[in-house]
């Protein structure tokens, strides 16, 4: 089967350059957005495990000493919404309804991952709240990720459309959701009892924006 692409065309944009960690979720997510865009980057790899967020370098860049931070149009942002939802109004990527109440419901969906379940589950988190100790760290993740996928589930069953999470084109929501089964299953967590789900994730991997932007 061959692989769709609803990506713009490439444009060589040389001054683009994003920092981030590969299995970071956030950068994960704006890589996802980046390459719906079109948009040539360059990335920098921050070595979370090596504590390189923690550098006097990059807490010059992000005072918060966190991934991922993008260098674009002139400008330097911080947090992945914000700069998805720049990159969305900037280059016209159809990511959030029209339609104020339908725009946040799509919000909702994308903040019940990426605000409610995944700022938990950052590693440093854990690692804090376990010590870094097995299986005391895994069981944290199971332990949130699982109920945090079951209520997206549910949510789901409120869009009558598809095949993504709220249309037939991808959204915010989808953008949040991939990386988040991409954490779900390093940690074990299964999810074959979320239809919908996997419905949309079915139809993001056919996607080469989607695709391109998984960790190696």
């Amino acid at each position: 089967m061959l692989r769709q692409s609803n990506a713009r065309p490439v444009h060589s944009t040389s001054d683009i350059v994003l920092w981030d960690y590969p299995k970071s979720s956030a950068s994960y997510r704006v890589r996802i957005a980046l390459n719906l865009a079109g948009l040539n980057y360059q990335i920098e790899t921050i070595d979370l495990l090596g504590n390189a967020q923690r550098s006097a370098a990059h807490i010059a860049r992000n005072p918060q000493g966190l991934v991922p931070v993008l260098d674009i149009d002139g400008h330097r942002m911080t947090q992945s919404l914000a700069m998805i939802e720049y990159l969305d109004e900037r280059h016209a990527l159809g990511l959030l309804p029209s339609d104020p109440i339908q725009r946040a419901r799509v919000r909702a969906l994308a903040y019940a991952l990426a605000i409610d379940v995944h700022p938990v589950c950052n590693l440093s988190v854990a690692t804090f709240a376990t010590g870094g100790l097995e299986p005391a760290r895994t069981s944290w993740m199971q332990h949130f990720i699982k109920p945090g996928l079951v209520a997206f589930e549910a949510l789901l069953g409120d869009f009558d459309s598809g095949p993504y999470c709220a249309s037939d084109t991808p959204s915010l929501a989808d953008i949040c959701l991939i990386p988040q089964l991409y954490n779900a299953r390093r940690w074990g967590v299964t999810f074959d009892d979320c239809p919908n789900i996997l419905a949309a994730e079915q139809a993001c991997s056919q996607l080469d924006s989607f695709s391109r932007a998984a960790p190696i």
